[in-house]
């Protein structure tokens, strides 16, 4: 994808958090229809998977900071973690998903490690929350590895 801004190219010993491309729409549309995606508010139509990486380039333009995809050295993207602040949150949340075949493997971690640090150092944001579902077990269990702690529930 090409766009008016450059999004900052981040490496971890395993990954490569990178902007989107077109060669991700197919795999990111996988995940968004998939009863995965529940955890951030889909199942959506696959097909709206171009979008949304436009979508991401926009907000990389207009804020300075976004979500990157996660990537393999290879270039196969493997999931999306980045920064995300909507319309009314009282901060930028640090959010993330992989795909289900790099569960489990500790690239979430990795990469919102990455995000974290690029966040507070390079951008000087304070620091970020991350919306979790009380169901869902395994995105909870990342955060307290991240170090977060329970604040208070929302609604979003």
């Amino acid at each position: 994808m090409t766009g008016r801004f450059q999004i900052p190219l981040l490496k971890t010993a395993r990954l490569v958090l990178r902007g989107p491309q077109d060669s991700d729409a197919a795999p990111l549309g996988r995940f968004m229809g998939s009863p995965r995606a529940t955890w951030i508010g889909g199942p959506y139509p696959e097909n709206d998977a171009p979008a949304w990486l436009a979508h991401q380039q926009d907000v990389w333009a207009r804020r300075g900071w976004g979500s990157w995809i996660a990537a393999l050295p290879d270039n196969t993207p493997i999931g999306r973690i980045g920064l995300l602040e909507h319309e009314g949150w009282p901060e930028p949340e640090l959010a993330w998903f992989v795909f289900s075949d790099y569960e489990g493997q500790g690239f979430a971690h990795e990469a919102a490690l990455a995000a974290r640090t690029y966040a507070n150092g390079s951008l000087g944001l304070p620091p970020l929350f991350s919306f979790i579902d009380p169901a869902n077990d395994r995105s909870r269990a990342l955060a307290e590895r991240l170090g977060a702690v329970h604040e208070r529930d929302a609604r979003y």
